[in-house]
Order: structure tokens, then sequence, then C-alpha cells
């Protein structure tokens, strides 16, 4: 077995490991400061469960304490968070204090709305991103890169609901060319996707934008021209892997601004996903459906990071060379 072999195994199981604590950590964290957050809030949990339940016209005091009775919101709140994670080693998130529902089963049915937002939105900022900046660094024109820099960063920094907000008012409102908000046909998915993809592929632009520069000035890019290799061939073979490293890496830390912006975009343009059930769970005081929640969350960052080290580690040929000596 040959150094680099070697090297892949011990990385394979290191990272395997690093997945493992990161996950238990996350669970552990996150478990305990969703519970004690959600008891922070003011107002009677038992009122606002039985206002989710039948609706706010029909609660009154007797409805409220046989709701805190029934779920055992007058247990000591260390003994619900106790059971909470004994569920939890056990591989249950409980049932949905508002439904009935298990908060598997609830989760299982929204993420699939969420990841189908999430990667639509992903696979647009990756096209525009990627493609925009590789041209505009290709281009090598000044004023170019000083409009594309500007622009870049003026996108970035507008929070994703402004984005949203304008988009729904150019297309939706005044064009009427789509839907404003909804879930249903191909249609519905593209004021949602847009307002999570721009942001993001703006930076995405100007990362490759400023590292494919980078490599495009390097001695090695020098020599191969004055090889004589034609400029089609330079770029494949050495300015896209030395400039894909930076870029992933890049990618990687902004899939939490996109998850982040998930919950914000959803309830904006009431998407069902995951983002959009958390804000009904937080009103509604729904403990076990925030846990689960943010629980699920929590790991899908962990997974993206691992995801992410892991390819960068395939890209960058120096890290597999460290990792074999």
């Amino acid at each position: 077995m040959g150094p680099m072999m070697r090297a892949l195994g011990v990385s394979l199981l290191r990272g395997v490991a690093r997945l493992v604590l990161r996950a238990a950590a996350v669970g552990g964290i996150v478990g305990v400061v969703s519970f004690l957050l959600m008891r922070a809030l003011p107002g009677d949990a038992a009122y606002r469960i039985a206002a989710g339940r039948y609706g706010y016209d029909m609660v009154n005091s007797a409805a409220a304490e046989a709701v805190r009775q029934e779920l055992g919101l007058d247990r000591p709140w260390w003994v619900q968070l106790g059971t909470w994670m004994a569920d939890l080693l056990q591989g249950r998130l409980g049932h949905s204090l508002v439904t009935g529902d298990p908060v598997l089963s609830e989760l299982a049915h929204q993420w699939g709305h969420t990841l189908l937002l999430a990667l639509a939105a992903w696979a647009l900022a990756l096209v525009l991103g990627l493609v925009g900046g590789s041209l505009v660094a290709l281009a090598r024109k000044t004023w170019l890169d000083q409009t594309s820099s500007t622009l870049g960063l003026a996108l970035k920094a507008t929070p994703t609901f402004v984005v949203g907000l304008v988009l729904a008012i150019v297309l939706a409102e005044q064009a009427r060319w789509l839907p404003a908000a909804g879930h249903g046909g191909p249609e519905h998915l593209v004021l949602p996707g847009l307002a999570l993809a721009l942001g993001l592929a703006a930076g995405l632009g100007l990362v490759t934008l400023h590292s494919m520069r980078q490599v495009l000035a390097s001695p090695s890019v020098a020599f191969a021209q004055t090889k004589g290799l034609p400029q089609t061939a330079v770029v494949w073979r050495h300015v896209l892997r030395n400039t894909a490293v930076p870029v992933v890496a890049y990618a990687g830390t902004q899939l939490v601004l996109l998850m982040e912006g998930v919950v914000v975009v959803e309830s904006f343009f009431a998407w069902p996903g995951i983002g959009h059930a958390l804000i009904h769970a937080l009103v509604a005081r729904d403990i076990p459906m925030v846990q689960g929640t943010a629980l699920c969350m929590g790991w899908m960052f962990v997974l993206l990071n691992s995801a992410v080290d892991g390819l960068c580690w395939l890209l960058d040929p120096r890290l597999q060379h460290q990792e074999a000596s």
C-alpha cells in the first residue's frame, strides 16, 4: 500500500471520527439551547399550544390547563429536558405538541421542500457566480473588474429579504410574470430560488474573479503559455484546478448563510419548508418541533462542512502530501 493510499485511509478515519464528535456536540448543544430559549420566551406556553390546536377563539384557561397536564408542562424543566435527551439517544425526536404527529415524519416532509429550494438556489448561484467571475477574469479589462466588484459587493451586502421583496415587486407585482408566493408548479420556485442565489452568486463571482486573476499571474501559467499551449488548454489544465480550492472553500462556508436565508425566504414566499415550519413552531411554542428542526439544521451544517473539507483535500495535492508525510 503506497503512501497516498495510507494517507487516504487515515484521512477517511479521521474525517469520520470528527464527523461523529461534531454531530454529538451539536446535538447536545442545540437541544439544550433551543429548549432553554423556548422557556425564556414570554407568555404561557400551554395557552399558545392550545391556541395552535383549537384556534385562539376557542381557547380558555380550562383548555390551557388541560394541555399543561396532558403534555407534562407542569413538570420541572430539567425533567422535560432530560426526557427529550433520553429520547434523542434512542433516535426519537418526540411528537409535535400541536398536531401530535411524530416530529421525524413532519421534518421528512418539510426537508424535501427545503432541499429542493436550496439545491435550486445553489445550482443557480454556481452558474451565475463561477461563469460570471471566470469570464470577467479572462477578459482582463480593468473597467469590467471594477464594475463587477462594485455590483457584487453591493448585492452581497443586501439582506436576503430585501432582495426577495424587490424581486416580488418587479417580477410578480409589476410584470406579473411569476406568482408572488405559494407552492405548486415550478414557477413558484423561481422567486425564492433567485432571492437565495443572487447574494451567494455575487460572493462566488468575486472569489472566482480574484482567485483566477492570481492564478493567471502565476509563474506556472506564464511558463505554460511560453511553451506554446493554447489559451483553452492553459485554462483547463492549470487555471481551473488551482482556482477551485479557494472557491470550494468559500462556497462551503456560504452554505451556512444559504441555510439561514432559507428561514427568511420560505416565510416571505410561503414556501412549505423547514424554515417556514420553524417560524410556526416558535409561535405555537411547539418545543419538540423547534428542537428537532434546529437539530436537523445543525447536523446539516456539520455534514456540509465535512463534505467541503473532503473535497478540498481531493482538489489540493498539498494537503494530500502533508497527510502522507
